[in-house]
This record gives C-alpha cells, sequence and structure tokens, in this order.
C-alpha cells in the first residue's frame, strides 16, 4: 500500500485573506487541511512595556493601536482599569458618552469585518456599502475628537470633552439611517445561495470546545454560548441599557455571520436610548489632580495652565495594588491588567487580548476542510493581529 504524502502550503504573512500579518503553515492532502499551524508575531510593537514607560494618560493612544479597526473599545478597557486602581468614580454623562463610542466602535470593527469577509469569499458589493456607513461613523469620531480612526477621546475620570450639538445631530443621523443599511446587507448575504453554501456546517465547534479554547464575543455567542461582559459584569452604565445577547445553534461560519449582525441590531438599539437619555452633568471627575481644566479656563488662569499641564506631562501617581477590568469589545472578552507601586506609571500592564484565543482556535477550526474553507474561517473569526500581537 503506498505511503499517503503531504504537501505543505505557506499562507501569509503576507496574503490579503489573512487580516493582517499572520501566517497559517498548511499541511495538505490533496486540497484538504490534515494540519494548520497558525504563526503570530509579525506585527509586534511592544505596547505592554512602552506603557511601563509612560504615565497613565499617556498610555491611552497606545490602546487605540490594538484593535485598531474599533479604537474605542480598548480605551474604555483600559481607563477603566486605571480608575479601578485611582478608586475614580466617573461622572454619569461621561458614562453614556463612552457608551455610546464605544458601540459606535463595535459598528466600525463589524463593518470592517463584514466588508473583507465577504470579499474574501468571492462577494465583492458588500465592502462598497458597508464602507460607505463605516463613514457616517469616521465622520462621528471626527467631530467628537478630531480624529478619524482612532479617536483617543477618553480621558482617566471622563472624557476630553463635552459632546457638541453637531454629534448629538449626527449620531441620531446615524440611528436613523442603519435599519435601512442594515436590510441591505442582509438583502445582498442571507439568504444568499453561494454564500450559505461557503459558509454553512463550515468551521463549525461546539459549546464546551468553544469555552475550553477560550472563545470569547460572537466566536463565542454563535456556539450557543450567552456571554457578554456588558451583561455578566456591567460597566458604564450598561446596564441602564435594554439590550439582548444574540446566539447561534451551530457554532459554523455562517452563525458568526448572523451574530455579528444582531449585534448591529443590538448596538443601535443601546445608543439610540444613550443619546436620547444623555444625562446632564459634567464629563470629568472633580479629583483636581485628573480632571483636566476646561480650555477656556486655561486661556485666562496660570494655575488651570499649569495644571493641565502637570496632569498632562507628569500625571497622577496610582497606589500600589493591581487590578483586572473586563470589557466586551468587538471580537470578545478585552481585559487590562495593571499593576500600580505608587509612581506615575504602571509597573506592568498586561493585555488579555480577545483575538490571541481566536487564532489559538484556527487548527481545530479547519483541520478536515478544504484550502478554500481556510479563507472563510479566518474571515469568520475576525482576527485583528495588532491585538494579537501588541
Amino acid at each position: 500500500m503506498a505511503e499517503a504524502k503531504t504537501i505543505t502550503l505557506n499562507m501569509g504573512p503576507h496574503h490579503p485573506a489573512t487580516h493582517g500579518v499572520l501566517r497559517v503553515v498548511l499541511e495538505l492532502d490533496g486540497e484538504t487541511i490534515v494540519k494548520a499551524t497558525p504563526h503570530i508575531g509579525y506585527l509586534h510593537r511592544g505596547i505592554e512595556k512602552l506603557a511601563e514607560h509612560r504615565n497613565y494618560q499617556q498610555i491611552i493612544p497606545l490602546t487605540d493601536r490594538l484593535d485598531y479597526s474599533s479604537a474605542s473599545a480598548n480605551n474604555i478597557g483600559y481607563c477603566l482599569a486605571v480608575e479601578k486602581l485611582m478608586g475614580i468614580e466617573v461622572p454619569k454623562r461621561a458614562q453614556y458618552l463612552r457608551g455610546i463610542m464605544a458601540e459606535l466602535a463595535r459598528f466600525m470593527g463589524h463593518q470592517l469585518w463584514l466588508g473583507t469577509h465577504a470579499l474574501d469569499i468571492g462577494a465583492m458589493t458588500v465592502i462598497f456599502y458597508a464602507f460607505r456607513d463605516r463613514e457616517m461613523i469616521m465622520k462621528i469620531n471626527e467631530e467628537i475628537s478630531g480624529y478619524r480612526l482612532t479617536p483617543t477621546f477618553f480621558r482617566i475620570g471622563g472624557v476630553a470633552h463635552d459632546a457638541t450639538d453637531e454629534f448629538i445631530k449626527k449620531v441620531r443621523e446615524f440611528v436613523k439611517w442603519f435599519p435601512k443599511a442594515l436590510s441591505g446587507y442582509h438583502t445582498l448575504l442571507t439568504e444568499n445561495k453561494i454564500w450559505t453554501t461557503r459558509t454553512m456546517n463550515i468551521g463549525a465547534i461546539t459549546a464546551k470546545e468553544a469555552v475550553n479554547y477560550g472563545l470569547t464575543g460572537p466566536s463565542l455567542r454563535a456556539s450557543g454560548v450567552a456571554y457578554d461582559v456588558r451583561k455578566a459584569f456591567p460597566y458604564s452604565s450598561y446596564d441602564d441599557f435594554d439590550f439582548k445577547i444574540p446566539v447561534g445553534e451551530n457554532g459554523d461560519v455562517y452563525d458568526r455571520y448572523l451574530v455579528r449582525m444582531e449585534e448591529f441590531t443590538q448596538s443601535l438599539a443601546i445608543i439610540h436610548q444613550a443619546i436620547e437619555n444623555l444625562p446632564e452633568g459634567p464629563v470629568q471627575t472633580d479629583n483636581p489632580w485628573i480632571g483636566n481644566p476646561a480650555l477656556s479656563d486655561v486661556e485666562k488662569d496660570i494655575s488651570a495652565l499649569i495644571r493641565r499641564f502637570m496632569i498632562n506631562a507628569k500625571g497622577p501617581n496610582a497606589p500600589q495594588g493591581e487590578v483586572y477590568q473586563a470589557v466586551e469589545g468587538a471580537k470578545g472578552e478585552l481585559g487590562f491588567y495593571l499593576v500600580g507601586d505608587g509612581s506615575e506609571h504602571p509597573y506592568r500592564m498586561k493585555v488579555r487580548a480577545p483575538c490571541f484565543y481566536l487564532a489559538s482556535a484556527i487548527p481545530r477550526l479547519m483541520t478536515g476542510h478544504m484550502i478554500a474553507d481556510a479563507i472563510a474561517i479566518i474571515g469568520s473569526l475576525d482576527v485583528v493581529l495588532g491585538e494579537i500581537d501588541r
């Protein structure tokens, strides 16, 4: 009997369908994947180490570059961790504004995923519509912060400044528009025969296996596990909002698609409730060593100018201790572990990146499928290498 022979194929690290600088070494029997080995580290930037040499306020822009497709979701997790370490209470209005920005970031992440995932599989039209609607959020980000992709709008103790009338107007316009756009996405894909054939019963994983692999977010919920940090451990006033946790049944590529599509609707409900019930009040903590004085005060008062300079250049000292704070990022549970040593910068910062665990499941999900299915599986996980490599 002739011995079966396999061939080894490098997919990446520059393959456009690997969603970043990911390399997957495939062992193939014909076109069937016998073994898949992901290799990471090509995008390493040392963010966790850099954080040890910056004050707590200066670290916020670094977190934007983790999952850069939904930057504000990273900001909120880090700021909450620092606030827990320092014992800071964030004003209610700032909590609502953070929630709005975090959910808009989830939209941005999912829209980037939807357009590129569909394009990888061969549906070209979707990316134009997804990016058209993503542009609306980019303009909202630019209105509130001056930046489109990486707003860095959050501050320790609140947000950089209050919402403008134009920001509120643009958010309301987006909430009114998006249901029509979402209907268009569904028309293009959900019952499309080619789409369902390429995604149903591909890369399926059971609930037990998903939990054991450490999967979180849409990839876990697609397997039927209704775990969402916003519900399990509410933060930033998420317990004020009425929304549901969408779950799937089969844990395959198609269910991961359906879960994210329903998350659009639930995030829209959160944004609508937050913008229409936005509380009055300050958007920064009243702690004078942490809350930035307003620019209008800086222009008239030398002590305000000095205080603003000191807060941003040196920053407050955090007490000794350690904390862990998790949030529901666009890809899953994003956690920040901080160790304070009494100085103005952390002794250690460790990020619990959901995409790292998603990438670890690639061998389990790909084995037994065809080469073409490998692209669909990676796309359905929505891994972002900036978050994995850090």
